[in-house]
């Protein structure tokens, strides 16, 4: 399992990189939704240092690949999985994929709804308790649930199914509804929409905070899900993507991701704040 950024790709950009002026078009960020308030603080932090500016297009990762595969114009891409990035990496359109950050999956339960740990898949198997989940394939998240389901089967055989067939998709599809800066899991649990929502744990930690009735129970052991992030950046790309690029991965920007709530891979043993 990849701990580290690769020495080597560093060295190459780094190098590359080294002594070029700033271009004056804002660097182009193409990011997972579940980044938005990670890398809003980390471009904060790069433009003060840099001066150059970030704009920043936050959405689900399946789609936002599919946008640049279409033709838009991005620089950096940061997808809530490796599959993504490595795909563009591999048809000529970025640079190396690169592992910088994990999460993992968590159940976030509105009041009312009685959950720990050992008894949350019976709660999901009820029928009477609204499910809801990302949409697979357009955004990991929904990926990620579906894994559940895949653990779920191996624990009560059928569950899959049942799991995969209630299971209401709520956000991360072409026109599913748009929350801007608020929690997408904590607004729709508040609205009744759903009882339980699988969710980035991240996510999650925010809903919690915009509505502190809701909890977040964390997954058993053997229902457990990780999701590992990768960052690449577009050819052609400015050299203040590039730069940018770094920053995201530089001690800095890995702290910045662990502040909120992310594992940082590439800060060294001890330096996690």
């Amino acid at each position: 399992m990849l701990a580290r950024v690769p020495f080597l790709i560093i060295s190459v950009i780094a190098t590359t990189m080294a002594g070029l002026a700033s271009a004056s078009e804002p660097v182009r960020l193409y990011a997972a939704g579940s980044l938005r308030a990670a890398l809003t603080e980390v471009a904060a932090a790069f433009a003060q240092v840099s001066g150059s500016k970030i704009e920043a297009n936050y959405g689900a990762s399946g789609l936002l690949r599919d946008e640049i595969v279409g033709g838009a114009r991005a620089d950096v891409f940061a997808s809530a999985n490796m599959e993504h990035p490595q795909a563009l990496a591999s048809s000529g359109k970025s640079g190396p994929a690169v592992l910088f950050a994990r999460n993992r999956l968590c159940a976030l339960v509105r009041a009312g709804i009685v959950a720990e740990p050992d008894t949350l898949l019976d709660q999901m198997l009820d029928p009477a308790v609204k499910l809801a989940t990302s949409t697979p394939k357009a955004d990991p998240s929904g990926d990620y649930a579906w894994e559940v389901f895949r653990k779920a089967d191996a624990i009560r055989s059928g569950s899959f199914a049942l799991l995969s067939r209630k299971a209401l998709q709520l956000v991360g599809g072409p026109s599913s509804p748009q929350f801007g800066d608020r929690s997408p899991y904590g607004a729709l649990l508040a609205d009744g929409r759903a009882d339980i929502f699988l969710a980035y744990c991240t996510g999650a930690r925010t809903a919690v905070m915009e509505h502190p009735d809701q909890r977040i129970v964390a997954l058993p052991d053997a229902l457990a899900v990780g999701a590992d992030y990768g960052l690449t950046v577009l050819l052609n790309a400015s050299p203040p993507a590039h730069q940018f690029a770094m920053f995201i991965l530089s001690p800095a920007g890995q702290r910045i991701l662990a502040k909120h709530g992310f594992s940082a891979p590439n800060l060294p043993q001890g330096d996690i704040r």
